[in-house]
């Protein structure tokens, strides 16, 4: 997959839209299991899982697919509710955004302060 090709598979995408990517992706015709089906699935599924699911529906790609699918939409579920959440409250992410510059600054200032005795500047 690659983007510039625009055959990405988006982390926050509908599930219509996942769908979509993955119905998409090209299969090899060797039968068996399609490569880059599995080389995608097997990233969020461990070896044990797949390999039954890839033995039941050897050489039926759809149904293969859609197992992705299935899986893809399970993994990224809750990160698209989060994004969703904070999406729709920016106040959240400014809150840990200052925070987050609040305590960045305190760290760095005493360093500095460090840095500045140390070359006789304070």
């Amino acid at each position: 997959m690659s983007k510039s090709y625009g055959n990405v598979i988006p982390l926050f995408a509908s599930r219509d839209e996942l769908a979509k990517a993955v119905m998409s992706i090209v299969t090899d015709s060797s039968g068996g299991k399609p490569k880059n089906v599995y080389a995608i699935h097997s990233l969020i599924k461990g070896e044990d899982e797949l390999a039954t699911v890839y033995s039941k529906h050897e050489g039926k790609y759809k149904e293969l697919k859609e197992a992705l699918i299935e899986d893809l939409d399970t993994y990224f579920s809750p990160m698209r509710a989060k994004y969703e959440e904070l999406k729709n409250n920016p106040s959240v992410v400014e809150e840990v955004l200052t925070k987050g510059k609040t305590e960045a600054r305190a760290v760095t200032e005493a360093k500095m302060e460090q840095v500045r005795t140390a070359i006789g500047v304070a």
